[in-house]
This record gives structure tokens, sequence and C-alpha cells, in this order.
């Protein structure tokens, strides 16, 4: 099982390849919509055996924490720290 991370535009257009690659290779996708860590694309046997196993429950627990997005009020979605220093001055 391997986990890729794709952008969501490279996702759209290649779809069934993306599918494909899910449920035959058991790939998991992190899908990242400006630069930022938005939706998990696994398979629905991946999807069950995590809801039956209690580790594997907590460890994509875990990495979807590590990769959530975090957003503040007023910020502007995909941001840079740059940006958000030029606001400031």
């Amino acid at each position: 099982m391997e986990t890729k991370v794709i952008a969501s535009t490279k996702a759209q257009n290649n779809f069934g390849q993306v599918i494909d690659s899910v449920v035959q290779n058991r790939t998991r996708y992190i899908v990242k919509r400006r630069n930022v860590s938005q939706a998990i694309i696994m398979s629905l046997a991946d999807f069950n055996q995590l809801l039956a196993n209690s580790s594997e429950r907590q460890k994509m627990s875990d990495m979807i924490g590590e990769l959530a997005p975090v957003y503040s009020l007023g910020e502007t979605i995909g941001s840079s720290v740059e940006d958000k220093a030029e606001v400031q001055d």
C-alpha cells in the first residue's frame, strides 16, 4: 500500500487512472488544492479495513492531523507566510 500526493486538477483530469490505481494497487491519494491537503482517496476495501482495525484508525487519524489545513478567520486560503507579512506591514 502506497500513499501519493496529487494536485486536485491532476486528479480531476486523470480520475479514471486514479481510481484504477486505488482499486488495483491499493494506492491512497492525498489531494491538494492550492498546495493545501484537502481530501483522501482510498479504496472501499481499505476504508472497511480502516474502520475494523483500531491501530489503522489511529494511524489514519494521525496522518490527517498532520496534513489537515489550519485556517484562521480572515485569512485567505492558500496564503503564504510572505503574504501574511505583507498584509501586516
